[in-house]
């Protein structure tokens, strides 16, 4: 298997693999698969985000209100987000039930990781991100360095 290293959460695996549990598929997002949800990915993410536990694609077609989608659809785009690793699946009888591989949190921070990774100056990029934030937000960011430094 391949691995990715250098991402903040550790070695990331490039690829899906097969858990020895056989009903349940592992998998996490690469940088370069981050920001690769079109819109119904990030729909349906979202709904999956604010669930608390694992839903069946019928039970996420359900939850899209605004959209009348075929249960194939629904299924494919589950399938896809599984295979790009951010979901993980468990069987339910002849059902599949989905979570999120990750919070929504991490997956913003992978983001933004990624678009401090596109810059020449990574200083300048910081620097002028820590300039933008507000007083709060500048507040829990002194706070989380500061926990980070007394590891």
């Amino acid at each position: 298997m391949m691995f990715m290293s250098g991402s903040p959460l550790g070695k990331v695996p490039v690829c899906d693999i097969r858990h020895p549990n056989a009903s349940s598929t592992l998998c996490r997002a690469t940088l370069k698969d981050v920001k690769g949800l079109g819109e119904l990915e990030r729909s349906i993410m979202d709904i999956l985000w604010a669930e608390d536990g694992a839903l069946t694609a019928r039970e996420v077609g359900r939850l899209i209100a605004d959209r009348d989608l075929a249960p194939t659809t629904v299924m494919t785009v589950l399938d896809r987000l599984t295979r790009k690793g951010f979901l993980h699946r468990t069987r339910d009888g002849r059902a599949w039930r989905y979570q999120p591989a990750e919070s929504r949190d991490a997956y913003i921070a992978e983001l933004m990781l990624e678009a401090l990774g596109m810059t020449g100056d990574r200083s300048a990029a910081l620097t002028r991100f820590a300039q933008a934030v507000s007083g709060p937000e500048a507040d829990i960011l002194r706070r989380a360095l500061t926990e980070l430094e007394e590891e």
